[in-house]
């Protein structure tokens, strides 16, 4: 069996909690809440800055040419076209790009974004490599699951398209397979990556969750008179 495949039959319960949240179950038929969709949009938009630093660093690790050509340039493809989707998201509802940059993350977004950049400073190539794997994976899989429940175009059916289309699949092939090389070359980080990789998971499952509740912080900033 592959290790990637090893890591999804490992995942498989967080990936099941995955696909019957309320927040997909409702995206994919046209039926989520406008300001949750919202929260996702601004949210994921901070976090693809951090996963955008993670494959850089990445691929400064990386010890042969083309792994790190294909890291790097996936770190200017999530910054000059994934981020980009969302600014079009975000101003068909009126978001400027100034105000995404200023969106304060929520507890959610900071635990799974401080993980990524801290596995990517302190961890091997091999652990990053299944900690970036469960949001490639997670939203193809969680996509074409949408794409089975939706019955009918709505206004959310350009986020269905872009996790389903052709070149995201094959963005999900190479990390799949850069996943099943370190598991092959570093057998004895496979029990790291895996831990590694069950966090990612988890996190994206909470994500969900996060955007769904909108979710924020129970304290304010704001240190002005009552």
């Amino acid at each position: 069996m592959a290790f990637s495949d090893h890591l999804l039959e490992t995942g498989e319960p967080i990936w099941e909690a995955q696909l019957q949240h309320p927040f997909v179950r409702e995206l994919a038929t046209g039926t989520l809440e406008e300001a949750a969709f919202l929260h996702w949009v601004r949210q994921d938009y901070r976090y693809l800055l951090d996963y955008a630093r993670v494959f850089a660093i990445a691929g400064a690790k990386a010890r042969d040419e083309e792994t790190m050509t294909h890291l790097l340039g996936v770190a200017h493809e999530i910054l000059d076209f994934e981020m980009d989707l969302h600014r079009k998201f975000a101003a068909d509802y009126g978001i400027t790009p100034a105000e995404l940059e200023t969106v304060e993350k929520a507890p959610t977004c900071v635990a799974y974004t401080n993980f990524l950049v801290r596995t990517a400073h302190e961890g091997s190539l091999a652990e990053i490599a299944a900690a970036i794997y469960p949001c490639g994976q997670g939203y193809l899989d969680v996509a074409e699951h949408m794409a089975d429940l939706a019955d009918e175009d709505h206004r959310y059916a350009p986020f269905i398209e872009k996790y389903t289309s052709d070149e995201f699949r094959e963005a999900v092939d190479w990390m799949r397979a850069f996943v099943d090389r370190c598991g092959e070359r570093y057998p004895g980080e496979r029990e790291a990556m895996e831990q590694a990789f069950l966090t990612s998971a988890k996190l994206e499952h909470r994500f969900w969750e996060m955007a769904y509740t909108q979710e924020g912080w129970d304290v304010t900033t704001d240190t002005g008179p009552p």
